[in-house]
């Protein structure tokens, strides 16, 4: 886990030249055999589940699509030739998943793009829209944690219009300690919680601490939680693991970082902080906005105006959040092996005193997810 960018960061805007920076100021917050189902609940809702070690979730619960899974399957995107890229794990979501994303569903149609141009009518008298949270994700374990799955978790709840992502702290493997099942099973009891939450009114904060209160787990991990709702979009972020909100090219948000010093991130967990430490947040969006939500394996190895200009040239290119998100993993992998290049997590170390250069391998988990609006009658 690595420090990085300690403060919110705003108005960080995208051109053509990817060095181009305008002003930053901060925000207001508040302080190994697997099993597959394929099965339907009472409702008439699909459920598919692929599930380690006979984990078995409480189907009554789970909305839509369910992936839970640890297991190892591979397959080679038709976007991707270097030889790493066998590792990406994608999911587009129809109703709501929980990662490690092993199972692939690949949907390269081109999203409803709102236009740039308007009727003047409509400038003047703009007509209420009701705003949707559309997500893809694209997860790569570290190369030498693939046969465990790694340690990063997360889950699209697209019905409830809700994200989110976990990394387990990796020191714990000195302990024998697999902090992945931690970081999944607090996925999992979130997707549970959010199910309980009143519709268009998610509360991450509540989701989180419900969540933590019934993992018991050994290990720890970071959380992010984001809900779009009635009243714009609600997160919960603890730790180094956060999200990031571009409009029309720009940064316009950046969750900060919490860490207890280089490389100590806030983390919930075995002796761990609690849910109270996280930093909660409301962001109005709009149509047309784009949120990057991801583990350390994306920020540590990548600038924000690295990410933005990656979705910039995705959108333009007509891409859904799934591409767009395996495009994101495939620039943070590539970043995270480059050794001849600065990198946040190198310029965090720098900052620390310590001598370092390039990337960092780690799991990396991202969820991109796209804001779009049906009008109303």
């Amino acid at each position: 886990m690595a420090a990085h960018l300690p403060r919110a960061m705003f108005g960080e805007c995208y051109l053509d030249n990817p060095n181009l920076k305008f002003g930053r100021q901060s925000p207001s917050m508040k302080s190994r055999s697997n099993i597959c189902l394929n099965t339907r609940l009472a409702n008439g809702k699909k459920v598919t589940m692929s599930l380690e070690n006979n984990h078995r979730p409480d189907n009554s619960v789970i909305y839509g699509y369910f992936v839970y899974s640890a297991a190892k399957t591979w397959f080679s995107s038709h976007a991707y030739t270097e030889p790493w890229s066998k590792g990406f794990h994608s999911s587009q979501a129809s109703s709501s998943s929980v990662g490690p994303a092993h199972d692939v569903h690949f949907d390269s149609s081109r999203e409803e793009q709102l236009t740039n141009s308007a009727e003047s009518s409509e400038q003047k008298n703009p007509v209420p829209q009701t705003l949707k949270l559309v997500s893809g994700s694209c997860y790569l374990p570290h190369p030498d944690k693939e046969e465990t799955g790694g340690e990063d978790a997360h889950f699209i709840c697209s019905e409830e219009h809700a994200i989110g992502v976990a990394d387990g702290v990796g020191g714990w493997a000195d302990s024998g300690v697999n902090a992945g099942f931690y970081s999944r099973e607090l996925m999992s009891h979130s997707v549970d919680a959010i199910q309980e939450e009143p519709k268009g009114s998610i509360d991450p904060a509540r989701v989180l601490e419900k969540a933590h209160s019934i993992t018991k787990a050994m290990g720890s991990s970071t959380a992010c939680i984001i809900a779009l709702t009635d009243q714009g979009l609600n997160a919960i972020n603890l730790g180094d693991s956060g999200f990031m909100v571009i409009r029309d090219g720009c940064t316009v948000f950046r969750s900060p970082v919490q860490q207890h010093g280089f490389n100590f991130t806030y983390q919930l967990g075995t002796n761990g902080d609690l849910p109270s430490s996280g930093q909660v947040f409301t962001i109005a969006v709009a149509p047309g906005d784009v949120i990057v939500a991801g583990t350390d394996g994306l920020f540590d190895n990548l600038y924000n105006n690295e990410i933005t200009a990656v979705v910039v040239h995705a959108v333009r290119a007509g891409f859904g959040p799934q591409v767009t998100a395996q495009k994101i993993a495939a620039l943070a992998r590539q970043r995270a092996l480059d050794k001849n290049r600065q990198t946040p997590f190198s310029t965090a170390a720098q900052d620390a005193g310590i001598r370092y250069y390039g990337g960092k391998l780690d799991d990396t988990t991202v969820v991109v997810s796209y804001i779009t609006g049906t009008k109303n009658a």
